[in-house]
């Protein structure tokens, strides 16, 4: 483990941030879908006719179930919808882990919809299951509503961890376009439904608004950036083992007001990249008409980055997450790296606020060749008196990313408690590999360290 402690003048004041709505975003995001699901609810209620028949029970179920199924489907997509307010308040990385535990839900819902539905004209029928199931497609609106589940049904098999990592990104992603359609097939389905009533004018409502988002924030607003600052690449340079940095020029940048931790979607209008839009960190600033991202080759498209030709155009979304200045609360930082995690830390590295001895970095790799950006980090250290320590050595072998070297996990309780006196009272931004995200996570709360002042984004190796 080697350490490298700048010295110089200071970068700024020191002082904690108000975190304000960007904290609150997640509470009310959460409350306001359970609002939601409650009004829902309490519409379905005033449209019960109480009745003890079986097959009225099963009806009743039935209609409850695929109104909440609905209701979830538009929750998941405006989770994806790409609002600035939601993904900068609460962080995308939040936002698609809310999106997957959701979508297993939906579908239990849906299946519970379809059981109910067909029990109960079962019973009112007098048919068998089969004959009953039969009968139910015959209708137009109940057939859309089956295509509807079965393309659910799809896109939850493809995102299921056992398959996610056997199929490629465009696959995944194609496949989840699909929910789309299977959203416009349920809304037809539930405006034939029966008796909807006061549901009818909330549920046009409720899908226009979703609508008009998901066209305008992944639609009209990529096109008009891609129009307003006409992004090229300007360099490709080699930063480490399978790492390099690209570098891109355009106009009227400032405009995009994207902050340090902050990641953009790229997509590089060059032949077998342009489909894919890629979510990359910036790893500096945005400094005039120019700004950076850094990358590791982890897979095909990464690969083909390094081959990417000068004067290449290049399509930026965003920018996205919340892992920024306004997640701080305490006047020290704590900033922890892993592997290519140094990207967004870099760039907070530079731009948060502090005195002397208020920011430190931790940066994580595997032996000193593996160090990226290392003199930029050297002079900002340097700059700015702030710490720099390098935990460099082999991951564990039956861990994969967890880290170990001789000496001990470098990131462990007392390790961390030596490298940085006073650990409880940091804020602490955490970004690497997921498994060392979780072990560096449980040793910070086990420091005192309380969770909502560990503010982290993880990406996959």
């Amino acid at each position: 483990m080697r350490d490298a402690v700048g010295r110089g003048g200071a970068a700024g004041t020191a002082g904690p941030r108000d975190r304000g709505a960007a904290l609150d975003a997640g509470g009310q995001l959460t409350a306001g879908a359970a609002a939601g699901a409650v009004l829902v609810t309490l519409l379905w209620a005033v449209q019960v006719h109480p009745s003890a028949r079986l097959d009225a029970l099963f009806a009743t179920a039935a209609h409850l179930t695929g109104l909440l199924a609905g209701y979830g489907v538009l929750v998941l997509l405006f989770l994806m919808a790409r609002v600035p307010a939601v993904e900068h308040g609460v962080g995308a990385d939040r936002l698609a882990r809310w999106h997957a535990f959701g979508g297993r839900h939906v579908l239990l819902l849906c299946f519970g919809h379809a059981l109910f539905a067909l029990l109960g004209y079962a019973v009112h029928s007098g048919l068998d299951v089969l004959s009953a199931a039969r009968d139910l497609l015959g209708y137009p609106a109940l057939a859309a509503a089956a295509v509807a589940t079965a393309l659910l049904v799809c896109v939850g098999v493809t995102s299921a961890r056992a398959v996610r990592g056997r199929v490629s990104h465009e696959t995944w992603r194609g496949v989840h376009l699909l929910v789309y359609l299977a959203a416009a097939l349920g809304f037809v389905h539930q405006l034939a439904g029966p008796d909807l009533g006061p549901v009818a004018w909330f549920w046009a409502l409720a899908h226009t608004v979703v609508a008009v988002l998901l066209l305008w924030y992944r639609g009209v607003v990529p096109v008009r950036q891609a129009l307003r600052h006409a992004l090229r690449v300007l360099e490709v340079r080699d930063e480490g083992p399978g790492v390099v940095s690209v570098v891109m020029y355009g106009a009227h940048l400032a405009e995009l007001r994207a902050e340090a931790g902050q990641f953009l979607r790229w997509r590089f209008l060059q032949r077998r990249l342009w489909h894919t839009a890629l979510p990359f960190s910036l790893s500096a600033p945005v400094r005039g008409n120019t700004l950076r991202i850094t990358v590791k080759a982890l897979g095909g498209h990464t690969r083909r980055i390094r081959r990417l030709r000068p004067g290449t155009r290049v399509l930026a979304t965003g920018p996205f997450g919340a892992l920024t200045a306004a997640r701080r609360t305490r006047p020290r930082v704590l900033l922890i790296a892993g592997g290519v995690g140094i990207a967004p830390m870099r760039a907070l590295f530079e731009t948060l606020p502090g005195g002397p001895g208020d920011i430190t970095l931790l940066y994580r790799a595997r032996a000193e060749e593996h160090l990226v950006l290392r003199a930029e980090l050297e002079a900002i250290a340097a700059g700015r008196q702030a710490r720099l320590h390098y935990l460099l050595g082999p991951s564990d072998a039956a861990g994969g990313h967890l880290p170990a070297v001789a000496g001990g996990d470098p990131l462990a309780l007392r390790a961390l408690a030596d490298l940085v006196p006073g650990l409880a009272e940091h804020d602490v931004y955490l970004c690497g590999p997921p498994a060392m995200g979780a072990a560096t996570r449980a040793a910070l709360l086990r420091a005192g360290v309380p969770g909502g002042r560990i503010h982290s984004e993880c990406f996959s190796a």
